[in-house]
C-alpha cells in the first residue's frame, strides 16, 4: 500500500478549479517532488493530504487514513511543514523544539535536531531573531520533531543559503533511506531533479506528468556544449546539425548523441576555428522536460 494515496481529488474556491481530478502516490522510502508553476494547484493538492483542506470531491488516504478525519490516528506518525509556521515570535528555538519532541514523545533528541538543521549556535535565539533561511530550517525541525513515517514539505529550501540548501537535503535523502515517505512541494525545479524518486508535474489544476526522472527524460535526448558565443548557426545547419543557443555560450542540438554526430560537431568547430568545451549528452534536463509539458515557466 502506497504511504500516500490521491484519487480522484478535485479542489474548488467557488468558480476556481484549483485541483482537477488528479490522481497520484508516494511511497515509503522515496522522495516525490509535487513540481508546478505558482498557482498551479500544488499547495492546494498538499493541503487536502496534510488535512487542512477538504476536497470537493476525491479521496486522500495517508498512510491508510483519511487525513481530514482521522487526524488522531495520524498526529504521531506524519510530519508537517508549513509555509507560514505560526510560532510565537518570543519563542525561543531549543525550547520550541523540544516542546514538540515531548508532544509527540517519539524518542526524538531535540538538541540533535537542532544541530542537524544547522541551528545549533542559534538555539537560544527567539523566532523573531532568525534569518527567512533560519525559520525555515526550524520549521523542518518541527516537522521532524515527531520522527515521522510520512512527512510534507513546502519548498523547505526557499530563503535558504548555498550551504543551508545542502544540509537539507541530506535530511531529506536520509529521511527517505530511513524508510519514510518524503512528500515535497515546490516550483524549483533544482530541487526536483536533485532530489526527486519520483516526480509529480501539475499545471492549471491538472496533472500533465508523473513518473522517475527518467520516465520524463525517455525519449529526449540531447548534445548540449559550450562554444564560442557567435556560433554560425546557420553554417552548421548546413552540415545536417541543428543546435540552437540556450545560454552565453552554450548551445543545445536535439538528437541522440550518435558517435557519428557528436565527431562531425567537433571537425567543423575546430575547422571554424571554435573551441569545444564542456560536451554533454543525454536525456533532457527536467527544466527542458517542464517547458516541453507545460510550455511555460517554473515559476
Amino acid at each position: 500500500m502506497a504511504a500516500v494515496d490521491v484519487e480522484h481529488l478535485t479542489v474548488r474556491y467557488g468558480d476556481l478549479v484549483a485541483v482537477d481530478d488528479i490522481s497520484f502516490t508516494a511511497e515509503a522510502g522515496k522522495v516525490t517532488i509535487v513540481l508546478g508553476p505558482n498557482g498551479a494547484g500544488k499547495t492546494s493538492t498538499i493541503e487536502v493530504c496534510e488535512g487542512y483542506r477538504r476536497p470537493n470531491s476525491g479521496t486522500v488516504r495517508v498512510l491508510g487514513f483519511h487525513p481530514g478525519t482521522q487526524q488522531r490516528q495520524l498526529s504521531k506518525r506524519m510530519g508537517v511543514m508549513l509555509q507560514e509556521s505560526g510560532i510565537y515570535p518570543s519563542s525561543r528555538v531549543n525550547e520550541t523544539v523540544r516542546h514538540y519532541a515531548a508532544l509527540y514523545d517519539n524518542g526524538v533528541d531535540a538538541a540533535a535536531l537542532v544541530d542537524a538543521v544547522g541551528l545549533g549556535e542559534r538555539s537560544t535565539s527567539t523566532w523573531r531573531q532568525l534569518s527567512g533561511g533560519e525559520r525555515q530550517r526550524l520549521s523542518l525541525a518541527l516537522a521532524l520533531a515527531c520522527k515521522p513515517e510520512v512527512v510534507f514539505l513546502d519548498e523547505p529550501t526557499a530563503g535558504i543559503d548555498i550551504n543551508g540548501r545542502d544540509a537539507v537535503r541530506a535530511i531529506v535523502r536520509g529521511l527517505a533511506d530511513d524508510g519514510c515517505a518524503v512528500l515535497i512541494a515546490t516550483h524549483e525545479l533544482d530541487e526536483a531533479e536533485r532530489l526527486a524518486d519520483r516526480v509529480v508535474i501539475i499545471d492549471h489544476g491538472t496533472l500533465i506528468a508523473d513518473g522517475t526522472l527518467a520516465d520524463l527524460r525517455k525519449g529526449h535526448d540531447e548534445i548540449r556544449f559550450r562554444s564560442d558565443p557567435d556560433l554560425d548557426l546557420r553554417a552548421l545547419a548546413e552540415t545536417g546539425i541543428i543546435a540552437s543557443k540556450v545560454g552565453a555560450d552554450e548551445y543545445v542540438i536535439d538528437a541522440p548523441p550518435h558517435p557519428r554526430l557528436m565527431a562531425q560537431l567537433g571537425e567543423w568547430l575546430a575547422a571554424a576555428g571554435h573551441p569545444l568545451h564542456d560536451l554533454r549528452a543525454g536525456g533532457q534536463r527536467l527544466e527542458d522536460v517542464f517547458r516541453r509539458l507545460t510550455g511555460g515557466e517554473s515559476s
